[in-house]
């Protein structure tokens, strides 16, 4: 802590109040961000920092109320097959200048708290779709909605999915809830008992971004997952890092002998396709098939008929 001198010196330096408490603040919020007990001492970095996150929390504000939010899907592959088995469902901010990166707003969304109204709106979004596709007729694929850390602490995660799934009475079967290494890592009791219960619901589990969390793969054995996805950063240098190499093909034959389906993400060349598809992988999704794209181009270019009347499961999948 500062002595009481040095915040007597501050005060007479003709700080107001008002621009004392903004600093002390914008420290405080620094502290929080770098974890528990912890400190962080004022700067004017920070100052600009926060104005940064206040304006973008603005702006997303008004991205709500003006419909400038979208989801867009990424198709995920069977290695073997080539067949579309499932789709991530990913969140999109576009004005008129432009996209803006989820790395820029998601952050601000879960520290605002507007994580828990935006995941709602695309958990509603996506169950939409999917009852939209069965009453065409589509063969169902699977729908892959990422959960923050942030909704698994404050939100009421089961009571909110359940509402969706009965509202469109979608199967749960369909939906799968994807969540990040680093997010079961921080709360494991509570995200152990969420995935528990929407394993009872019929909601397949995914766990997003594996290998960047360092957690082991025992460790996951607590959880209740179906698929584990590989970070796509081990999947840039497949082709020419041998430690890479390895560590995907030990990820694929530890997540098997777990009774788990692997999927690669990040995927760009046939090249690495190829050695996925020799090292056991189960899927994958990347540029190499597609970038995420708006629902009605995925419609477009991914969508079949089903085979039969009789054909509501959904085809082989994770």
């Amino acid at each position: 802590m500062a002595p009481v001198s040095e915040i007597a010196n501050l005060i007479e330096a003709h700080q107001s109040a008002e621009e004392l408490l903004r600093q002390a603040d914008a420290a405080l919020y620094k502290a929080k961000e770098a974890g528990r007990e912890q400190y962080c001492f004022y700067t004017s970095e920070l100052t600009e920092a926060a104005l940064i996150r206040l304006n973008t929390e603005a702006s997303l504000r008004e991205a709500i109320v003006n419909n400038e939010l979208s989801v867009y899907l990424q198709p995920q592959i069977d290695v073997l097959t080539g067949d579309v088995i499932g789709a991530e469902a990913l969140l999109r901010w576009h004005k008129a200048a432009g996209f803006i990166s989820p790395d820029e707003f998601i952050p601000v969304a879960e520290q605002s708290g507007l994580i828990h109204p935006i995941g709602e709106w695309v958990m509603d979004q996506v169950c939409c779709v999917g009852q939209d596709w069965m009453a065409k007729g589509y063969a169902p694929i699977r729908l892959a909605v990422n959960l923050s850390s942030y909704q698994l602490r404050h939100g009421k995660v089961i009571e909110m999915i359940e509402d969706k799934l009965n509202h469109y009475q979608y199967p749960a079967n369909l939906l799968e809830v994807e969540l990040t290494e680093s997010a079961l890592m921080r709360r494991e009791d509570e995200a152990e008992l969420i995935l528990q219960q929407l394993q009872k619901m019929g909601v397949s589990l995914a766990i997003d971004d594996f290998g960047t969390g360092y957690s082991s793969l025992a460790y996951l054995r607590n959880f209740p997952l179906n698929v584990l996805k590989i970070d796509k950063s081990f999947i840039d240098e497949l082709e020419t890092c041998t430690e890479d190499r390895e560590i995907t093909a030990a990820i694929i034959a530890m997540g098997h002998t777990l009774g788990l389906k692997i999927l690669a993400e990040g995927v760009e060349t046939q090249q690495q396709l190829e050695l996925l598809r020799d090292l056991g992988c189960d899927f994958y999704q990347g540029y190499l098939t597609s970038p995420a794209v708006a629902v009605d181009e995925f419609e477009q270019r991914f969508m079949k008929p089903m085979a039969s009347p009789q054909g509501l499961e959904p085809r082989s999948g994770p």
